[in-house]
């Protein structure tokens, strides 16, 4: 007898093999991939109770395929759904039931294409749509996702239930799309397939540079979406590029994890066949003809290297030329500056400068540690260190990845020779922040100002060297779009920090922008009572008690949530000067203190759990906190549909 842990691991492995054929398969009949996803589960949960008593099946794929069937004719018949969909399942069954369950039955190539594109479909987002294709196409559990991307299994387990809940609702349709919108869908799967292999390839985030199993996985959905779509040009320019990358990822990495810069990686250890894989699916791109899309011109750019025997043979006219074309068809912020450094290397370091320098104020490129990269690389080779230290330097700061920092901040400690003697702007807005004479709240708000200069400015910026000009920009492409309100509270920061540190031109460059505040008109009784009645339940005595205060009293909200029982005086209707209300909150009240004499009078729903760190507010009576601003906003705009607390206040 077959050990049930080899029968636990075989059963693993084939669910792994099988599981989106079996999902295509059946989310073609039922038109639900939810429900597809949970009638294979059910198949899979026979498997563990049945084969470690009756053994694997010569072909435990279409065994698993044909119980999953069996409950979808179920699911079918209890729910009375559509007569002839229930005929047509039967007629399958029928034929396939006429062979044992572990005989092989026909695959379905049309079925896999068609859940690869609703898995992938443009009315989920990005990240949803990773997380289902992974789920579904790859079998991954929601563990196994969670790891790759370094978030919680929770997140992707809510991710892939809202991903279903939205295909279900939106009613997407199982069918292949006309051909006119197939090269589009076919666009957003692609867009999927790239995004996984890249995290897999240069982890935005974690300790290590690479996640060889999400490239895995990529390459694998990339060469199944190749069999599936054979006359799809940009697919297989996509396999050609994942292809070409993956051929270096031996080198891609130092004896400590540390990144290896391709001009300085042993092509030697490239790995061949991936390579030949890639030239082979160029040829098939090229076969198919028309103009070439980005993924075709990013694998021609993959070519060139690949093709070349050293660095220096590196052919960087041929892919800078590759890199024009691509930000004509896709001027995107990363694809100029992929272009900058191709022209860098193919017209000398200050072409390729002059071309970052054009994305500096680029919004898109705030937080991209890239960009203060590439001019920190150019700038070193222009034999500027001091600059290209302080560049690697804010690289460091902006990337999420621990081997990523490590190696850039080792850039700069090999610079050392260039650090600044005097204060720099990380060192001053420290000390300006340490100030005693700063209440908490400033602090913040000046540290909110003051951190974003760092991040873009660098943290090594000598402080001398501070210019209005470049806190203008840092100042447009972060506030450029925000409200008057917000732009002139950063402003005012820049003001108090040039003041403090003897830079009084700091701001020159940043006009006050004009406020302009729009009176909004406070909810009438009619509007508060439908609010009360617009749920079967209605909202909460707590809430129903709030509220009538705001909107009775004409206080603050936090005024109002600040209150203590015993500030309250029940038979006059007030709780110290300016707080008074009528006989609306009056009615509520009792009910809601309920014996209560002490302790805060709007309470959190639960108790501090015993993890959380005690605080003094709480009530002596019932153990629970002061209800926060935060939830009594939130709770407020579910009722309302949007709007704040502050519309309950009445006017004079």
């Amino acid at each position: 007898m077959v050990p049930v842990l080899d029968t636990r691991r075989t059963i693993d492995a084939v669910w792994k093999l099988e599981s989106a054929k079996i999902i295509a398969g059946l989310a073609r009949l039922v038109r639900d991939v939810g429900l597809a996803e949970e009638l294979a589960q059910d198949a899979l949960v026979a498997a563990l109770e049945q084969w470690p008593r009756t053994g694997v099946p010569d072909n435990p794929g279409a065994w698993l395929t044909t119980i999953a069937k069996r409950r979808a004719v179920d699911h079918i018949r209890r729910s009375q759904l559509l007569e002839r969909k229930q005929e047509l399942l039967a007629h399958e069954l029928a034929h396939e039931s006429a062979e044992e369950p572990d005989q092989p039955s026909d695959d379905q190539p049309d079925d896999m294409l068609r859940l690869m594109l609703i898995s992938c479909h443009p009315v989920l987002p990005t990240a949803s749509r990773a997380a289902l294709t992974l789920r579904l196409l790859g079998g991954l559990t929601a563990e196994e996702i969670a790891r790759a991307f370094l978030v919680t299994a929770p997140v992707i387990t809510q991710r892939i239930a809202t991903a279903k809940r939205t295909l279900s609702e939106q009613r997407i349709p199982f069918e292949l799309p006309e051909q006119a919108e197939l090269a589009g869908r076919i666009s957003s799967v692609l867009e999927v397939v790239y995004l996984i292999f890249n995290e897999g390839y240069s982890a935005t985030s974690g300790d290590d540079l690479m996640r060889p199993g999400l490239c895995h996985e990529a390459l694998r959905l990339g060469r199944l979406l190749a069999v599936l779509a054979p006359r799809e040009a940009e697919v297989h320019g996509l396999v050609a590029l994942m292809e070409i990358q993956a051929s270096r990822s031996a080198t891609r990495t130092g004896p400590s994890g540390e990144p290896v810069l391709l001009h300085e990686q042993n092509r030697g250890r490239w790995d061949l066949l991936l390579i030949r894989r890639g030239f082979t699916a160029m040829l098939r791109a090229r076969e198919l003809g028309g103009p070439p899309g980005p993924y075709v011109l990013q694998a021609a750019i993959a070519v060139c290297h690949a093709q070349a025997p050293t660095s220096e043979a590196t052919d960087w006219a041929q892919i800078a030329a590759l890199y024009g074309a691509l930000v004509r068809l896709l001027p995107t912020p990363v694809v100029r500056l992929n272009r900058a450094v191709a022209v860098g290397m193919a017209r000398g370091p200050q072409a390729g400068l002059d071309l970052a320098d054009e994305l500096a104020d680029d919004p898109a490129l705030r937080d991209y540690h890239l960009l203060p990269s590439v001019r920190g690389d150019l700038l070193a080779r222009l034999h500027r260190p001091a600059k290209a230290r302080l560049e690697f330097q804010r690289a460091a700061a902006l990337t999420r990845n621990t081997a990523e920092r490590t190696f850039l901040l080792g850039r700069a400690d090999a610079l050392a020779d260039a650090a600044p003697t005097g204060p720099t702007l990380g060192s001053a807005a420290r000390a300006f922040l340490a100030r005693t004479d700063l209440d908490p709240a400033t602090v913040r708000s000046y540290g909110q100002t003051l951190r974003r200069l760092r991040l873009s400015l660098g943290e090594g910026l000598p402080l001398a060297e501070l210019t209005a000009d470049q806190v203008a920009g840092v100042f447009t492409a972060t506030w450029g779009s925000a409200a008057p309100r917000t732009w002139n509270r950063h402003r005012a920061a820049v003001r108090s920090f040039g003041a403090w540190a003897e830079l009084p031109d700091a701001a020159a460059g940043l006009d006050r922008r004009t406020e302009t505040r729009t009176r909004t008109e406070p909810l009438g009784p009619d509007r508060l009572d439908a609010l009360f009645t617009a749920t079967r339940t209605g909202p909460s005595l707590r809430e129903q008690t709030l509220w009538r205060l705001l909107h009775e009293s004409g206080t603050g909200v936090k005024a109002a949530l600040a209150l203590n029982v015993e500030d309250l005086d029940l038979e006059d209707r007030s709780a110290g000067p300016g707080i008074a209300w009528r006989s609306g909150t009056a009615r509520l009240l009792p009910a809601l203190l309920a014996g209560r004499s002490r302790g805060p009078l709007f309470l959190t729903d639960r108790r501090p759990g015993p993890a959380r760190t005690p605080t003094a507010d709480l009530c002596p009576d019932t153990g629970r906190a002061r209800l926060s601003y935060e939830r009594a906003e939130y709770l407020f705009k579910q009722a309302s549909g949007g709007l704040t607390l502050s519309r309950l206040k009445t006017r004079p």
